[in-house]
């Protein structure tokens, strides 16, 4: 996460969320501009947690907002407070349905499949 247009976002929401709530954001595991590294221990309720690239959490967001049908920001915002209203109505918490080694052992055995595919990679 970097760049001039995060560091608008993070200010816009310092800016929305009223000052005692704390504020995570997740974001992929680039370090981000000096700017932001400067302004972030300056806004110490920001809680920035990077993802390992290719992470599932950032899969999962990305397809959460492919689920919602949207033809601008004004429509894109609106379903999100509909979703966010409608799944706080009778919030479920996030559970991981496989450990560690049955997501390996899965990643083992798509990365065997696409070896023995007998596509050339050359």
């Amino acid at each position: 996460a970097g760049g001039p247009g995060f560091l608008r976002f993070l200010k816009a929401v310092d800016t929305a969320v009223p000052a005692g709530l704390d504020l995570h954001v997740i974001c992929d595991g680039r370090a981000g501009t000096d700017q932001i590294q400067k302004w972030l221990p300056r806004h110490p309720r920001f809680h920035i947690h990077r993802t390992p690239t290719g992470s599932s959490w950032l899969n999962l967001v990305e397809r959460w907002f492919a689920e919602l049908a949207h033809r601008g920001v004004t429509e894109l915002d609106s379903d999100v407070r509909k979703w966010i209203n409608e799944r706080t109505a009778d919030p479920e918490p996030f559970i991981w349905t496989k450990n560690t080694e049955q997501i390996l052992d899965t990643l083992t055995a798509y990365c065997q499949r696409i070896n023995n595919s007998g596509r050339s990679t050359g």
